[in-house]
């Protein structure tokens, strides 16, 4: 209702200006007040769109690379890979799979695993300014002493994430489907 009020008065003024003759300039003023209220609402607009759909890219982008690190490891550099998904991780996840890191070391190790994900698709079914969650499909080939040869696996994951100091991380990632 604020912008209603002034072009009443507006409205108003030019009943006015009619009267005494002077209808034209004061047309051509009210409506270049309304143009330019028009104007700045649909930049006001279009800057909130943009906004909101790089906040959505960030969050697949940050998905994305979560589980393409998850599902990309090497036991020859398995401390450098480890160190990448802990770098896009916070919370219980970071937690739990920096408890693991050592054990898995030596089990990835022992059996010379190797695996190459491949993110498929990923989609967001919830987010706000804060937190999300996505859902991705990956594949990866995984080779190891069992599988010389490779076994092809896909994954559906759900991941959580949180925007921690300007940066999406994942909170939790849980096995679907």
């Amino acid at each position: 209702m604020p912008v209603i009020r002034p072009l009443r008065r507006l409205g108003a003024g030019l009943v006015r200006a009619a009267r005494r003759g002077r209808a034209l300039p004061a047309t051509l003023a009210v409506a270049t007040v309304v143009v330019t209220a028009l104007s700045g609402w649909l930049s006001v607009e279009v800057y909130r769109q943009r906004a909101e759909e790089q906040r959505r890219q960030d969050i697949l982008a940050a998905a994305r690379q979560s589980a393409l690190n998850f599902t990309s490891l090497d036991y020859r550099h398995y401390e450098r890979d480890s160190a990448n998904v802990l770098k896009g991780a916070t919370g219980d996840f970071k937690e739990q799979f920096s408890a693991q890191t050592a054990e898995l070391t030596k089990l990835v190790a022992a059996n010379k695993s190797v695996s190459e994900g491949q993110v498929l698709e990923a989609g967001i079914t919830r987010a706000d300014e804060r937190s999300a969650r996505v859902l991705v499909v990956a594949d990866s080939k995984v080779t190891n002493t069992a599988a010389p040869q490779g076994q092809a696996r896909t994954y559906r994951l759900q991941l959580d994430l949180v925007r921690e100091e300007g940066r999406w991380l994942t909170s939790n990632v849980e096995f679907v489907g």
